[in-house]
């Protein structure tokens, strides 16, 4: 590339008209957004939705991603600003490599986050592939999160938004990943004008909620979806005082979550008590003390990472985590076992870090994303 040459705004040195962008399309605003900007500056757009679950379902829940009427939006959308648009039937794909996990992992007492899974699986891999199969230059998605070209190539940062930033749902992506993915709403300082952009391109969808839920589980009903998929699951069993004291019964581990205090049905004590930990294979809920909950050592495993030098090229690494998606970074000490192991110190020990949770890795200053791991037991 010559020195000289004028970068459009998706970073390659040709005009948009000669720069095909994919664009993945939830049926959302953020990513109807996305595409409908691209296509206003001239590229080469070609719109993707995935049908992820059976349509079925979906039809009867609203406010979910990828259900049968966020395809019909998403092709609303490319009509309107007169694009190609393809759905591609990701159902298989999906179950195995998403819901069947997360049934499995909800079985073994953890708590999965399948947003993660998703992307890492399923849209930054299999639908990465298809992209490139359609000689796409790049992938374009509504994520809020930054690409930004480092020393080294590019980094991963926050979004400007610090109430919409995504970054902990995509921690797990990869630099090959990163070199072909863009995410032009990044850099955006609200959902203001997001919207704002969705009005002044008339899209039908700008108005449109936001999804709250996890798209394959109706109104946040994790342990109806489990029942269904795993019958049998959830067996009733003892809620037991970290003491030893047998508290009473619960109605199926699937039903509680590290942390939880309320909903237990173990009135009439004189302290409150919290799920500190479930005991998958005696079929019992652990509850104590608010301060058992407190967790300073946090093993990780399933390392992805962002750094410009090796993981393992030092002892440690002064970062900041989230153990929680709703959480801020807290300051840790990161210190890696292998490449893909490692074990975070937390200097002020955090509430609730549960297994299944990811651990995510920050720049101690600034927005970088280092990448992170999987939080896979207790410490």
């Amino acid at each position: 590339m010559p020195l000289d040459a004028k970068l459009n705004s998706l970073g390659f040195a040709k005009p948009p008209a000669a720069t095909r962008v994919v664009v993945a399309m939830s049926g959302g605003v953020d990513s109807s957004v996305v595409a409908a900007e691209l296509a206003r500056e001239g590229y080469d757009v070609v719109g993707v939705t995935l049908q992820l679950y059976d349509h079925g379902a979906a039809l009867a829940k609203k406010g979910a991603c990828c259900a049968g009427i966020d395809i019909h939006d998403a092709r609303q959308v490319a009509e309107k600003m007169n694009f190609p648009h393809y759905v591609l039937d990701y159902e298989n794909i999906f179950r195995d490599a998403v819901i069947d996990e997360f049934a499995d992992s909800y079985l073994a007492g953890a708590t999965p986050v399948p947003c993660i899974r998703c992307n890492e699986r399923v849209k930054f891999r299999d639908l990465l592939e298809t992209a490139r199969d359609l000689d796409a230059d790049c992938m374009a998605t509504g994520h809020y999160i930054q690409r930004k070209i480092g020393r080294h190539g590019p980094e991963l940062h926050m979004a400007a938004d610090a109430a919409r930033d995504q970054s902990y749902f995509l921690f797990s992506t990869t630099p090959e990943q990163l070199a072909f993915l863009r995410f032009p709403l990044g850099h955006l300082t609200s959902k203001v004008e997001t919207r704002a952009l969705a009005l002044r391109h008339g899209l039908p969808v700008a108005d449109k909620p936001d999804s709250q839920d996890i798209c394959f589980v109706p109104d946040g009903n994790y342990a109806s979806v489990i029942e269904k998929l795993r019958p049998g699951a959830a067996e009733p069993g003892e809620i037991v005082h970290a003491d030893g004291r047998v508290l009473g019964d619960h109605r199926g581990l699937i039903h509680y979550t590290v942390g939880q205090r309320r909903g237990l049905g173990i009135g009439g004590l004189d302290e409150p008590l919290y799920v500190v930990r479930l005991d998958v294979d005696a079929r019992r809920v652990i509850v104590g003390p608010k301060e058992m909950l407190s967790t300073r050592t946090v093993p990780v495993r399933e390392v992805n990472w962002l750094g410009d030098a090796p993981f393992t090229s030092r002892p440690a690494w002064n970062l900041a985590v989230k153990v929680r998606s709703t959480r801020p970074p807290r300051e840790a000490v990161v210190r890696p076992l292998s490449e893909t192991e490692a074990e975070v110190d937390l200097v002020v020990p955090e509430e609730g870090v549960s297994p299944g949770q990811a651990c995510v890795f920050y720049a101690p200053e600034g927005s970088r994303v280092y990448g992170g791991g999987w939080i896979w037991r207790g410490a």
